[in-house]
């Protein structure tokens, strides 16, 4: 009987420390974690949450920092839950929730996983129409409507400079990242604005 620790990020900027703080996991316990991994992505086609699957064994705990970490929406965490967790036997705990397990946790953990979807599609809606209205406005004034001169992050260093710096060293993508001081995927962004 283990327990295990799952963590999940969209991207490299974040970082999966909060969600291991969060959850507590101690000498012993095994951890998996999958990093720059959109939520969109099916569960079980993570590489760590595939790995965690394989692992699992009747009796463990897994412990995630919430609902949405189980999948990229309502059925894919129901689906996960019921043939990896519940048919293994092995007890998901939820944190500020407790442990999900039953008919009725299983009936919970359906409402808080239609919930998550909720607000997933909410927050993809308001982003959408953030950046409807940043174009529209910077079309017809120069500048978004929260003042900005484009869309995006402005650039530390003009992606030409990064770009071409990159290819004249014959540097790598990290090499290029850690020598501007700016994150590998930056760098990917220069490369594909600079093409």
């Amino acid at each position: 009987m283990t327990n295990i620790f799952y963590y999940r990020v969209s991207t490299l900027d974040q970082s999966i420390e909060s969600q291991r703080h969060q959850l507590g996991a101690k000498p012993g316990d095994r951890e998996f974690s999958d990093e720059a991994v959109s939520g969109a992505t099916v569960a079980a086609k993570r590489p760590g949450f595939a790995a965690m699957l394989d692992y699992m064994r009747q009796g463990d705990t897994v412990h995630v920092a919430a609902i949405d970490r189980l999948g990229r929406d309502s059925i894919d965490i129901q689906v996960t839950y019921r043939d990896h967790f519940k048919a293994k036997g092995v007890i998901l705990h939820v944190a500020g929730l407790g442990r999900i397990e039953g008919e009725m946790g299983e009936f919970f953990l359906t409402l808080l996983a239609q919930m998550a979807q909720v607000e997933r599609n909410r927050i993809m809606s308001r982003t959408k129409a953030g950046r409807e209205a940043a174009r529209a406005s910077l079309e017809a004034t120069g500048r978004t409507h929260r003042g900005k001169s484009s869309l995006g992050r402005p650039f530390a260093h003009a992606p030409s400079t990064v770009s071409e710096w990159r290819k004249k060293n014959g540097a790598s993508i990290a090499a290029t990242a850690q020598h501007f001081g700016v994150s590998v995927s930056t760098v990917k962004r220069c490369e594909r604005i600079h093409r």
